[in-house]
């Protein structure tokens, strides 16, 4: 597991972007490899704050990270997209800044030799998934069929709870050949969700629709409701509008990192028959009379 973003750079979570940059930037003064020639430890420290800087200082990566904690934002997110358009500015003052996600992770230049003649990774690929509504959902594994250097492969790919539609999803090694002797590049996974027959998604709640008579509704009823386990049964009370709903706690998207679990809305709906026999319809031309 990664380190936590904020404890690497010693600022509190709800740490403004002033305190972050100046955090930041003493961290990398001091531990900047221009600085500690030959420091492997130095180097390892000072590629893991450049990173914790390059999400905490971009307000969308920042509250992916929030959201989805260490792990959930490693499987959404490449180094390549957690350094892209990061901005290091001027923050090195006059020791070696530019080009610095070259210089972390192996590309071309690089100061005081830190990153210089390394091969560079191979080409990341990307392809289109989509999954089944319950397994984006509560999580899982998925197996792909994956057609990788003229071979066909079946990957088995990792699902987090909760993953919605547009999320990336990184296979290490998939990618392309290095033509430099580095390492392979990645597959990233475009997924996207199907429809499932029966709930609908609203963020980390779900919607269940549940019809029940006229009469019921008036009257008041309990009726099962289904959920990603198994069904509850629940109250409706008398005189609730159709389109209502009932909630139920905790019974939405599970629980992942520090994302609490989301609730399950059951959408009340009325069943109008088509037809009515003669009793029923004697019995509402009585109720129509009474004014109901």
């Amino acid at each position: 597991m990664a380190d936590d973003y904020y404890v690497t750079l010693g600022v509190e979570r709800n740490a403004d972007a002033n305190t972050i940059k100046k955090a930041y930037r003493k961290l990398a003064q001091k531990h900047h490899p221009d600085r500690n020639q030959g420091d492997k430890q130095a180097e390892e420290r000072f590629k893991k704050i450049s990173e914790a800087y390059a999400v905490l200082s971009d307000p969308e990566k920042r509250s992916q990270y929030d959201r989805f904690g260490d792990t959930g934002f490693h499987q959404r997110f490449s180094q390549e997209d957690i350094f892209r358009n990061a901005d290091f500015g001027d923050l090195f003052g006059n020791i070696g800044g530019e080009d610095l996600f070259s210089q972390l992770f192996g590309g071309r230049g690089g100061h005081g030799g830190f990153g210089q003649h390394r091969p560079q990774k191979g080409q990341d690929y990307s392809m289109q998934v989509n999954i089944p509504f319950r397994l984006a959902i509560t999580g899982g594994e998925r197996h792909i069929n994956y057609q990788h250097e003229g071979r066909n492969e079946q990957l088995k790919v990792k699902i987090p709870a909760g993953t919605e539609p547009g999320t990336k999803l990184r296979v290490a090694g998939k990618g392309g050949p290095s033509s430099t002797g580095g390492k392979p590049g990645n597959l990233i996974l475009q997924i996207e969700v199907d429809a499932d027959p029966l709930f609908s998604r609203d963020g980390n709640n779900l919607l269940v629709h549940v019809a029940i008579s006229f009469s019921e509704i008036c009257l008041g009823t309990s009726v099962e409701v289904p959920t990603l386990d198994t069904p509850k049964r629940i109250k409706v009370p008398a005189g609730m509008q159709p389109g209502q709903k009932i909630r139920l706690r905790g019974f939405g998207v599970p629980a992942s990192g520090r994302r609490p679990a989301g609730d399950l809305f059951a959408v009340i709906d009325v069943n109008v028959p088509k037809k009515l026999d003669p009793e029923q319809k004697q019995i509402l031309e009585q109720l129509q009379e009474t004014g109901l």
